[in-house]
């Protein structure tokens, strides 16, 4: 990704954020991550970050998705001899729909990204809509997609560790790469 898309995006997240009523510093502005994946689709695939905290206890984050975009399908692993990232989303704004190991849905409502069709592997379906929430265990593959109006959702979860997140697309980069 350019720098400039980074900052197109960040400003979008700000702006999305103050349309949820949602406040965040001039610090949390600037550190506001831009994740695509590295795939270089943002539009499609990805989702902007903010990070409130993140310590050896637990986390709290904000991920702001444009209309339609998608988290692609990852799962948090063991670690270090402990478990995996345990979250729980919390839609805040928009409508997100989360796609997790279980029964599958027999109509999903996303769209899968194009070209990436075969890295899609569980689709039991969880709509979030404002004030509604879902726990995901650790360990658990899961993906989800913001809703046409795009989606604001808050993450508690254990500590994130995002660099031991395994993706079922072997073309995921985890960590974006500025041009």
């Amino acid at each position: 990704m350019k720098s400039s898309q980074v900052e197109s995006a960040r400003k979008r997240a700000v702006e999305m954020l103050a349309k949820a009523g949602i406040a965040i510093t001039p610090e949390e502005r600037e550190n506001i991550e831009v994740a695509d994946f590295g795939l270089d689709e943002l539009e499609r695939t990805g989702l902007m970050i903010v990070i409130y905290i993140n310590n050896d206890s637990y986390c709290a984050k904000e991920l702001v998705m444009f209309p339609g975009q998608t988290c692609p399908e990852h799962q948090h692993p063991p670690v270090a001899g402990g478990p995996g990232k345990l979250e729980t989303f919390r839609c805040r704004w928009g409508k997100v729909w989360v796609y997790a190991e279980g029964e599958p849905t027999p109509s999903v409502k996303a769209r899968l990204p194009e070209g990436s069709e075969s890295c899609y592997t569980v689709f039991h379906e969880v709509e979030l809509n404002p004030g509604e929430q879902y726990t995901i265990p650790s360990d658990t593959l899961h993906w989800f997609q913001a809703g046409p109006e795009g989606a604001i959702v808050s993450e508690f979860s254990t500590t994130s560790r995002d660099e031991t997140d395994t993706f079922t697309d072997p073309r995921i980069k985890r960590a974006p790469t500025i041009e």
